[in-house]
């Protein structure tokens, strides 16, 4: 019975530690650095985690009235939402959702005029060899314009997510590596 406890426990992939990249893999297959993300341990065998965007790359956007970091590309212009409420800010293993909430975009194209809500991304993150790689899935931001009742609890769950077509989005997927 140990031995089989002892096998589950070194199964499980190790969580992050320190600064990884954070990088845009665009349709085109360019590759990106965006920013970082650092981890850090955490009681509870998780890792709290801190997200800094590089301002050098994601350009400021006046957008409905408000400054939006983006990604500007030809096709559509990617731009960073900073998840607006107070959270844990950790993730273990399997389970990141605080980190997904904290790398929510929407998208548009160049020619449109100002910020579209309903047009959210979130990355669902996956662990694949040494890097947590994101695959985008359609969200209305509009849905955090309030506060959720439970603020311990990520309102992004898998009811309100919708895949997208495969190449639909600019930013294909985002990696942490």
């Amino acid at each position: 019975m140990v031995s089989s406890l002892v096998g589950a426990a070194a199964a499980q992939p190790a969580l992050p530690d320190g600064e990884k990249s954070l990088v845009a893999v665009t349709r085109d297959g360019q590759r990106t650095r965006i920013g970082a993300v650092t981890f850090r341990p955490a009681a509870g065998g998780k890792a709290a985690f801190r997200v800094q965007m590089d301002h050098a790359v994601m350009k400021d956007h006046f957008l409905s009235m408000r400054e939006f970091k983006c990604l500007p590309a030809a096709q559509e212009v990617s731009c960073f939402v900073p998840y607006p409420y107070a959270n844990p800010a950790t993730v273990s293993a399997g389970d990141w959702a605080w980190l997904e909430h904290n790398l929510m975009f929407f998208y548009k194209l160049p020619a449109d005029f100002g910020a579209r809500l309903w047009n959210g991304i979130i990355f669902k993150f996956a662990q694949t060899g040494g890097a947590l790689v994101g695959t985008p899935q359609a969200i209305d931001l509009n849905r955090i314009g309030s506060p959720p009742d439970d603020l311990s609890q990520p309102p992004y769950g898998p009811m309100e997510r919708d895949d997208f077509a495969p190449g639909a989005r600019w930013i294909r997927e985002l990696r942490i590596e």
